[in-house]
């Protein structure tokens, strides 16, 4: 299987390619006080699965990648986890694929 390429993302306004600093700052300004070192090994697992997929990896997927309990991950980035993880690992929402809605499918 080829690995594809996943192009980095300047995102959200700032106009500046993905680096720690950009996801620091970017952090910062979502209420997050510190990144420590659990916090970059989900933004690395994230980019990592995003560059081999394609798309952002859902939380289910991320505590399989990390290790770390889905409800540590929410700790770790609350609210909108997926989409906050995505947002600092410099992915956007085109990344990260369509919403679902619901668990059951709508269709008859």
């Amino acid at each position: 299987m080829t690995r594809r390429a996943f192009p980095p993302r300047t995102g959200h306004g700032d106009g500046r390619p993905w680096s720690p600093e950009v996801a620091t700052a970017r952090a910062r300004r979502a209420g997050l006080p510190a990144l420590r070192p659990r916090h970059w090994k989900v933004i690395a697992a994230c980019r990592e699965e995003a560059a081999r997929t394609g798309r952002c990896p859902r939380l289910e997927r991320l505590s399989v990648l990390t290790g770390l309990a889905p409800p540590e991950l929410l700790l770790l980035f609350p609210g909108e986890a997926e989409a906050l993880v995505a947002r600092i690992a410099g992915l956007g929402r085109s990344a990260r694929g369509p919403r679902r809605h619901g668990r059951g499918s709508s269709e008859e």
